[in-house]
């Protein structure tokens, strides 16, 4: 009997399992189409197959067009595009700018405002059109109700290019709104603290930025040969960093340096007494004024700002570093001789101390002073040789006045 010829098994296939790999192929060139385009705005729709094809394969799945398959196979390309290594990832998108402020790291640059300042804004209308005048210098002075007159004639000194800012150290504020210009100023209150306590908190660098010179006055200051235009007018000439108004001679003068010279609108160096100086250019004979009446440019406030300690509230020896923050020292700190004050000596803040072992107020106030003076002294000096020591550097030879 005949035998049969073998046909191989894989000879022979059926027409559903030869339109079944036309159809992987098919979907397959589709994946690859659509995970290699750069448009992701291409639509599905826009190909046409063959209508023998479409037609199989909505015999295979019944309840589903073609269309729907091919739509999921869309989707399922797009989706796989997006989880790959693509620059849009969910890390790529998110935040994050080392430039900007501490904090602030994830905010677009656009919206951080890091500065801010003292002007006062409606609370109504657009805010663009809240500051038709903006002042360019700031004036603070710490104050208590007993010097309010003296204090209003100060004020007096100062045009509108001058934000007024009172520091109220006995808490009482609304007495002074029988001044105008009071309704105007910024009030701050917080019972029986010092100046530079106040400027230490609510001065910060940032906060008035705004402005290009900020005055840090005490309250006892007699001012009827100032005006705060023409001083300004003097500093700005004589490119002065850091300033204060010359002092009448014969009042409440303690360094040489701080006389007021009727020969001259300005001075930065002059002589003290014999051993008081190591250098002409290092205070007290240059370089230097007193915490009474300070005026700092922008730039140096930056500076001296940081060197405030936050527990030594009462700034003595501040006057001494001062020249720390600008260079060279001997010709970017002056006195203004031309606008000269009074110094009235009233011991105002100093009776809001408290009284001890039978000692006046103001003795303890006057004590815990120059208790502040030495440790403000140490503390420079330590943090100045290590820093050196951290360097490799041997310290210069630097002489306090105690």
């Amino acid at each position: 009997m005949a035998k049969l010829p073998v046909v191989a098994r894989s000879a022979i296939r059926k027409p559903n399992e030869s339109m079944r790999l036309i159809v992987v192929t098919i979907v397959g060139v589709v994946f690859g189409f659509f995970i290699g385009i750069s448009f992701p705005t291409v639509s599905i729709t826009k190909l046409h197959f063959p209508s023998s094809i479409v037609s199989y394969i909505e015999d295979k799945n019944s309840g589903l067009s073609a269309q729907a398959i091919l739509n999921h196979a869309w989707t399922a390309a797009r989706n796989a595009r997006g989880n790959g290594s693509q620059p849009n990832t969910n890390d790529t998108l998110k935040i994050y700018v080392p430039t900007n402020p501490r904090g602030a790291e994830s905010l677009a640059p656009g919206i951080v405002v890091p500065e801010s300042d003292f002007h006062q804004h409606r609370l109504w209308g657009n805010p663009d059109e809240d500051l038709p005048f903006k002042p360019k210098y700031l004036v603070t002075f710490t104050v208590g109700i007993s010097q309010k007159e003296n204090i209003n004639r100060a004020v007096k000194k100062f045009s509108r290019d001058f934000a007024i800012l009172l520091f109220h150290y006995d808490g009482r504020v609304s007495e002074w709104d029988e001044f105008e210009w009071s309704k105007r100023a910024i009030h701050v209150s917080v019972r029986k603290q010092a100046k530079w306590w106040y400027a230490k908190r609510f001065l910060h660098p940032d906060i008035v930025a705004a402005y290009e010179y900020i005055f840090i006055w005490d309250e006892d200051l007699g001012v009827d040969h100032f005006n705060g235009d023409e001083y300004i007018k003097l500093v700005k000439k004589y490119q002065l960093e850091i300033s204060q108004p010359g002092l009448e001679p014969d009042k409440g003068l303690t360094w040489q340096m701080t006389k007021r010279r009727g020969d001259r609108q300005v001075h930065m160096v002059t002589e003290e007494r014999e051993g008081w100086c190591s250098d002409p250019h290092v205070p007290p004979c240059a370089g230097f004024v007193e915490i009474m009446a300070p005026v700092f440019s922008r730039d140096a406030w930056r500076c001296v700002w940081h060197m405030i300690q936050n527990d030594l509230i009462h700034g003595w020896g501040l006057d001494f570093a001062l020249r720390k923050c600008v260079e060279p020292a001997h010709e970017k700190i002056g006195v203004v001789d031309s606008q000269w004050i009074v110094h009235q000596v009233v011991p105002s803040l100093g009776n809001q101390g408290q009284s001890e072992n039978g000692r006046a107020p103001w003795e303890g106030v006057r004590e815990r002073c120059r208790k502040e003076w030495g440790i403000f002294q140490t503390r420079m000096a330590e943090a100045e040789k290590a820093y050196y020591e951290m360097m490799g550097v041997t310290p210069p030879n630097v002489t306090f006045v105690s």
